[in-house]
């Protein structure tokens, strides 16, 4: 019972990191070629929980806080914190959540009972897509793009846990990474998100 406790904690402090955000060289890559990360993330199209198509071009114009979420996990109620920051910037951002069952079993249900837990516990009205994996062998090409330098030009931070947070700007470049910790109603997520 020790060693899961003191697994559960190591675990818990490796999801603490910093916020890892895009460093100033970057801009030169992306002046190079402008259109390359853009058009890699806006021809991304998933499933929502309704079983819709949604085309990732729909967001274009808008900042974008990718999130993958869990609904038996102690951040759980950062959901809470996702709906009233896509309430109150709902003009300027869009949050889409993806849950997954990646850290520790906290996504066991299926989409319906997602949608349902969702719904029913957090007024949640924002994007949430189908169930995916975001780590390992069958990661899904949305968090292979998000986590690959070589795709999103300079990131390679994969989530270390549940509700690990992606911000993209506008033209959809990856600005910045944040841990689980960092509430989704955070000051630099905010700052950015108005600048």
């Amino acid at each position: 019972m020790k060693k899961l406790g003191l697994i559960y904690l190591l675990l818990f402090a490796f999801a603490c990191q910093k916020p890892v955000e895009r460093p100033e060289t970057v801009e030169a890559s992306i002046a190079l070629n402008p259109n390359t990360m853009e058009s890699m993330f806006y021809d991304f199209e998933m499933k929502d929980l309704n079983g819709e198509m949604v085309k990732f071009s729909s967001f274009k114009g808008k900042k974008i806080l990718v999130v993958n979420v869990a609904s038996k996990c102690g951040y759980t109620p950062q959901y809470e914190g996702l709906q009233e920051l896509y309430k109150n910037f709902s003009d300027k951002v869009v949050i889409l959540g993806f849950p997954a069952n990646n850290f520790g079993g906290q996504e066991p249900g299926s989409n319906e009972e997602i949608k349902e837990f969702c719904t029913a516990n957090y007024g949640v009205t924002f994007p949430v897509f189908e169930k995916i994996s975001v780590k390992g062998f069958d990661k899904h090409p949305i968090y292979r793009w998000l986590s690959d330098p070589k795709q999103n030009g300079w990131n390679s931070e994969e989530p270390s846990w549940n509700f690990c947070k992606y911000l993209l700007d506008e033209k959809g470049e990856l600005l910045k990474y944040y841990p689980s910790s960092v509430s989704p109603l955070d000051e630099d997520i905010l700052k950015l998100i108005e600048s």
